[in-house]
């Protein structure tokens, strides 16, 4: 009786659709599952949908959510892949190759012709701008930001005159990525009144992040002359 019941059953299952075929043999297999009193072998299936609520799609609307569910997220795991890679490529082959700029000659900020002391670390603010390829560089904050990622070259020139030997050439400047020091260059001494000191690098600097000739606090720098100061970059190449 009950191999029976589950052909029954499964045939029921089987011509379960919205255009029902009205046969007598149908209608008596469909009577004998609905009447039976106890579980029917349906598996995964409702038996109770299969059998009296024929015309829905109830019976298999489980299984059609998941398989929904699944094929969303596949396609939103695909689509951020092909994002990244779209990025990666514009990276590559785009106009990063054409990044490149030099500031010179710091602004004065006080009547004595000195940048600082000031009490906290400042940048240093190289306003004379002829070159800024890609407009990574920032004259009013002094700051380079990369818009690429990969290796890139930087450069500074730091020059202070206090005028006379007996006065006190007192200067720390330090080449920054975000809050780590690259390079430094300092002069602390009376023996001299001018000083000039240069320093190179090459690093690799992340898309965002910033690059800066920083001045320490209580320092100073005096008596600039046209070009006698320079901040300057360029990207050698980009990275992923």
């Amino acid at each position: 009786m009950r191999t029976a019941v589950a052909a029954l059953c499964l045939l029921g299952v089987l011509c379960a659709s919205r255009d029902v075929v009205a046969s007598t043999m149908f209608e008596l297999m469909k009577q004998t599952a609905v009447s039976f009193t106890g579980t029917l072998p349906c598996g995964d299936w409702d038996c109770d949908c299969a059998f009296r609520r024929q015309r829905g799609c109830c019976c298999v609307a489980n299984d059609a959510v998941d398989l929904e569910d699944e094929t969303i997220s596949r396609m939103i795991h695909i689509w951020e892949g092909i994002s990244q890679l779209t990025d990666q490529v514009s990276e590559l082959t785009g106009d990063s190759s054409k990044l490149a700029f030099t500031a010179k000659d710091i602004r004065m900020e006080n009547n004595n012709n000195c940048f600082g002391p000031f009490t906290t670390n400042v940048p240093i603010p190289f306003d004379n701008v002829p070159l800024n390829l890609g407009n990574g560089y920032n004259p009013t904050l002094g700051v380079f930001t990369a818009p690429y990622t990969g290796y890139y070259s930087f450069s500074y020139t730091i020059y202070s005159n206090v005028g006379a030997a007996n006065n006190r050439l007192y200067y720390l400047v330090h080449l920054m990525l975000d809050s780590e020091v690259l390079a430094s260059s300092w002069e602390d001494n009376r023996e001299d009144s001018e000083d000039s000191a240069s320093q190179t690098v090459v690093v690799k600097v992340r898309r965002g992040c910033q690059v800066y000739v920083q001045l320490q606090s209580g320092r100073q720098l005096c008596g600039q002359e046209a070009g006698r100061s320079s901040f300057s970059g360029f990207l050698l190449f980009p990275t992923t």
